[in-house]
């Protein structure tokens, strides 16, 4: 019988399902970390255990030995990676760059970038959960010595609500304290990234006072991880990384999340003791008992069991937690587990997109302009100026100079001895001050050079010159400048 409803809907309604609508639609109005008046709920996530868990493990301590080793592995003398803002010099798997080389930067930036995008469209916010340095530090190593200090979810729940006294003031303390000793270390990493290890060592070995500027930032970089780790933890993923908010951009249909099976899992029913499967399918319910098992599990404190959400880092640790109960209750595994939307609803295989096609293209473009770059750049950069504010000069023997600030940039880790000639008009040019001019490797050498030309070759007041950069006989670089005259 068809039964009018008070929003005027009628046919065939389900009141368990109207409500499950409901609910899946109200959990996006408000945050699952905040209570009705807007406070902070601490997120206590139980110690997940499983095979995803167990691999998503395996590569947080890859990521992170590579991490820490990195500023000691130097390529050719260089360090591994380094972003040396202060100094204006970079290097990327020991290959040096300059303020110079921006648009090399530029466009490795817009690589990863890219890749992001790919990946995420493709397999989602995957990055997040298994490769972020905020997720691989929080939940393998700060939320894993949590639990070794405080112990398991419970127990933390019973110390946060417990009155202080001399054994909880003790533990909060130790936590905290080790907790600053490894916000310390971390961010001297961070610091060696920037300016180098071998700057950073004498920060640390030698008299504070002697290095104010650089002791300041590894104060700063320790309180910011600090904080990070301490205080802010999921809060840095969903409130302060602009990730989560645009990654809804990028996925469809088809992109691979982690996700649960509402068509096997509804309608959701405790399970009772005793109770054989048929008896449950015959009362219509599904396969998930509403254990909450994936819920007590999660560092962001969602329900995956709603849908996708911005706050879901795909860390798995709902696929082993549901898999656990799935195995106890004699159920198949996957009931959440890493699918697409069309996987789900409709049992589609997972599939290349247009869109994937589409960046995976622009990826590829972006790339081979990268290496272009890379394989054509110059050896030595210079920048060849008229000194500012200097007039053409008269020699005796009648011929006019002029006078350039030079600079040149060695970007490789070798000494080069560097040649100027002029390449289109007859003249001298000598370097002022050095009879062979040497650029030291990975430096920026300054120097001024003399120009002296017959009036003869000059076409008018403002004459163009070019001047072309030897080195070891081989031409690198040709600059272009203005020669100063008289009139005619």
């Amino acid at each position: 019988m068809s039964v009018e409803q008070p929003d005027g809907k009628s046919d065939d309604f389900d009141p368990f399902k109207a409500s499950q609508e409901a609910d899946w639609d109200n959990f996006r109005d408000h945050l699952t970390t905040t209570d009705k008046r807007g406070r902070r709920q601490w997120i206590y996530a139980k110690e997940p255990h499983g095979k995803w868990t167990q691999r998503r493990t395996w590569v947080s301590w890859l990521l992170i030995g590579i991490m820490f080793a990195g500023p000691f592995i130097k390529i050719n003398g260089n360090p591994l990676l380094m972003m040396n803002i202060v100094e204006r010099r970079f290097s990327i798997l020991g290959q040096l760059f300059w303020p110079q080389d921006m648009i090399i930067f530029a466009v490795a930036m817009l690589i990863f970038i890219t890749g992001i995008i790919v990946f995420t469209t493709a397999f989602g916010r995957l990055w997040c959960g298994w490769t972020c340095p905020q997720t691989v530090m929080m939940e393998m190593v700060f939320r894993k010595l949590e639990y070794l200090i405080e112990g398991d979810s419970l127990a933390q729940r019973k110390l946060a609500a417990a009155p202080w006294t001399a054994g909880k003031f003790a533990k909060k303390s130790f936590k905290l304290g080790v907790f600053f000793v490894l916000s310390f270390i971390i961010g001297n990493t961070l610091l060696a990234y920037i300016i180098g290890i071998d700057a950073l060592i004498p920060i640390i070995t030698d008299d504070p006072r002697n290095h104010v500027s650089g002791l300041t930032f590894m104060i700063l970089f320790t309180l910011l991880f600090f904080a990070i780790f301490a205080r802010f933890r999921e809060q840095a993923c969903t409130f302060i990384c602009p990730y989560g908010r645009f990654q809804s951009t990028m996925l469809d249909e088809n992109t691979m999340v982690v996700a649960y099976d509402k068509k096997r899992g509804e309608k959701r029913g405790k399970l009772q003791r005793d109770e054989p499967l048929v008896k449950r399918i015959a009362k219509g319910n599904g396969d998930c008992i509403d254990c909450h098992q994936c819920v007590t599990v999660c560092p962001t404190g969602i329900d995956i069991r709603d849908g996708v959400q911005m706050e879901c880092v795909h860390c798995t640790a709902c696929i082993d937690a549901c898999d656990t109960v799935m195995d106890k209750v004699g159920s198949p595994r996957g009931l959440i587990r890493y699918a697409s939307l069309n996987s789900i609803e409709k049992g589609e295989p997972f599939k290349i997109t247009p869109r994937m096609k589409l960046y995976a293209v622009v990826l590829t473009g972006l790339i081979t302009l990268f290496l272009t770059l890379v394989f054509t750049r110059s050896a030595v950069e210079a920048m060849f100026l008229r000194a500012p504010g200097s007039l053409f000069m008269q020699t005796a023997d009648g011929k006019i100079e002029n006078i350039y600030t030079l600079k040149l940039v060695n970007k490789t880790m070798r000494d080069l001895p560097v040649e100027l000639r002029l390449e289109d008009v007859a003249g001298q040019l000598e370097v002022m001050g050095e009879k062979s001019l040497v650029v030291p490797a990975g430096k920026l050498k300054e120097t001024s050079v003399l120009i002296k030309l017959d009036p003869a070759t000059l076409t008018d007041a403002t004459t163009k010159l070019k001047v072309g950069v030897y080195a070891n006989g081989k031409r690198m670089q040709t600059v272009k400048t203005v020669f100063v005259g008289p009139r005619k």
